[in-house]
């Protein structure tokens, strides 16, 4: 594949290769086949050069310009990707860039909606913020409501779309010359950032993304989210509900206003939990610059152009891992750890497990209400790393909201512990897990799996007996004698399934003691349904083994 077609894709290519030069990233330019187009008057230093340190890394990115910038900050938020050092240099990338001329902006708006002021009642030319990608105005609507009018810079699509392509083709490069690209799926992480950079361009995405937080948070009055005004909104203008408040990390405002920064620690960390471990929709960029504090002490949450989303099988693996966690148990852990892996390698499951259990030795006598999940969050994806493990990108943004969570908790109240905020919610995860409804859907796909096994057992049958014909031995297999092997196969299959049933019951009952004893007396609802299962399933066991051997007597 050509590296690059064009003289203004040619020139970008040089400008790249230059750039990761001068900062000391060398080692990149043969590994992407940036190589051939580095200025020759660095070759000499190239040879010299040291491996960059965090710092140029960053000051690369950001001397490349919106794509890299923005490649960098999501980077910043896979620790399992990304050294500590290098995850708290990328996190300073700040998407501020210089504002283009009003009569630009008002240029995007006269094509999307007609003229600013005909559309609005008023229209404020200078901008509250601009980023590299959208510039932001204050404006009135004709009802007199405050708003705030998030224009797309002309351009900006067109030069991110051409960074996307000039990744792909980098990543392409590597795959084939670099084995560290096969490993983490460079191609498929390009792929992933591109869906994700084009959805924060589409601001018809945005307004969809603020009004499902909205929905979420709707009966919650400590949360706020601001209102989309459609009739003024296409996929270049987004019209929002201007917010007001201080910076929820603005520790001297807030005491100066007489708010309680105890309880603004517990609902921001309650608010993120509900997002991961409820709902399943979560903010992927929940930075204190996106969070405000209102008058009546509501938190306005802002910028929706990054999120993520819990699938059911995410969902499941989040369970199996917190219980794991919980209950310190290692080798569960790494098993997890490795079927979450989206890594292209195998796992060595024996010295995974083996890490994971020095992991969970650093914590085996901690009081549960003094570990820093921060801390701890860190310390695994450590150990994925070490492992070259890579997690979907969900858990490695949910993991970095726990360090942002934690960091600002402790800003607002020293003495905040996350774990409290996180409790009820991974609780519910659990029980929701072990309830009745999910014992039924793990009979029914138990039981469709048996049956499968007894409806194929004629052919399986059938099919042995043609390849031991085909060696020479000849089989003859009557129907009397038949059916009394599918019909043990029909019993069989109805006890593996009560089996399975009985184990899950003991399992969930065993775990949800393990992990909450206040809510799983012998009288709690959970405990007496989940005992009176085991009675049944017991006894159905034991009259079907005293059948068996009546019959085979």
């Amino acid at each position: 594949m050509a590296l690059g077609t064009g003289n203004g894709r040619t020139a970008r290519y040089a400008q790249i290769a230059e750039v990761l030069a001068r900062h000391g990233l060398g080692h990149l330019l043969n590994a992407t086949g940036l190589g051939r187009w580095t200025p020759s008057a660095l070759l000499p230093e190239l040879v010299a050069a040291k491996a960059a340190g965090p710092e140029h890394v960053r000051r690369a990115l950001e001397e490349l310009g919106p794509t890299f910038m923005k490649l960098g900050q999501i980077l910043s938020t896979r620790p399992d990707l990304v050294p500590e050092a290098y995850q708290a240099e990328l996190a300073k990338l700040q998407d501020a860039a210089l504002p283009v001329p009003s009569d630009e902006i008002r240029a995007v708006i006269r094509e999307e909606l007609g003229d600013a002021d005909d559309v609005f009642a008023a229209f404020e030319d200078d901008p509250i913020a601009s980023a590299s990608i959208g510039q932001v105005h204050g404006a009135r609507l004709r009802d007199g409501t405050r708003v705030v009018v998030k224009v797309r810079k002309p351009g900006a699509v067109d030069r991110v779309r051409e960074d996307l392509e000039i990744l792909r083709n980098l990543a392409s490069h590597a795959l084939r010359h670099w084995a560290p690209a096969e490993e983490y799926n460079v191609e498929g992480l390009v792929e992933q950032f591109g869906r994700t950079i084009l959805a924060e361009l589409d601001y018809l995405q945005e307004g969809r993304n603020a009004e499902r937080f909205a929905a979420n948070f709707v009966d919650d009055k400590r949360i706020r989210i601001p209102r989309v005004f459609w009739e003024t909104t296409t996929s270049r203008v987004l019209t929002l509900e201007r917010v007001e408040g201080l910076k929820i990390n603005d520790v001297g405002a807030l005491d100066e206003a007489g708010f309680d920064r105890r309880t603004l620690a517990v609902n921001a960390a309650s608010a993120l939990a509900q997002m991961v471990f409820k709902d399943g929709f979560f903010h992927a960029d929940p930075h204190p610059g996106n969070m405000f504090v209102q008058s009546d002490g509501a938190i306005a949450l802002i910028d929706f152009g990054m999120v993520g989303e819990v699938d059911e099988r995410l969902h499941d693996q989040l369970s199996r891992l917190l219980i794991a966690l919980g209950r310190k148990d290692s080798r569960r852990l790494a098993r997890t750890l490795a079927d979450m892996s989206q890594a292209r390698h195998d796992v060595d499951l024996s010295a995974l497990a083996d890490d994971v259990a020095d992991f969970i030795a650093l914590y085996d006598r901690a009081n549960l209400q003094d570990i820093d999940m921060a801390r701890l969050a860190q310390q695994l994806l450590a150990v994925v790393r070490t492992h070259r493990l890579q997690m979907p990108g969900e858990v490695a943004v949910i993991s970095k909201m726990i360090v942002m969570a934690e960091g600002l908790g402790r800003v607002l109240d020293p003495e905040f512990r996350l774990n409290a905020a996180l409790r009820p919610y991974v609780m519910d995860m659990f029980l929701e897990r072990h309830s009745p409804q999910a014992l039924v859907e793990t009979l029914r796909e138990a039981g469709l799996g048996a049956m499968d096994l007894v409806e194929d057992l004629p052919h399986l049958v059938d099919g042995l007996v043609r390849i031991v014909d085909s060696g020479g031995v000849e089989v003859r297999l009557r129907a009397s004698e038949l059916e009394p092997l599918l019909a043990r196969a029909e019993r069989i299959g109805d006890r593996v399934v009560a089996g399975v049933i009985a184990a899950a019951f003991i399992r969930g009952v065993g775990e949800l003691v393990s992990l909450d004893r206040e809510r799983s007396g012998w009288r709690a609802p959970f405990m007496r349904v989940g005992l009176t299962a085991l009675g049944g399933l017991s006894g159905y066991l034991a009259w079907s083994a005293a059948s068996r051997r009546r019959r085979d007597r």
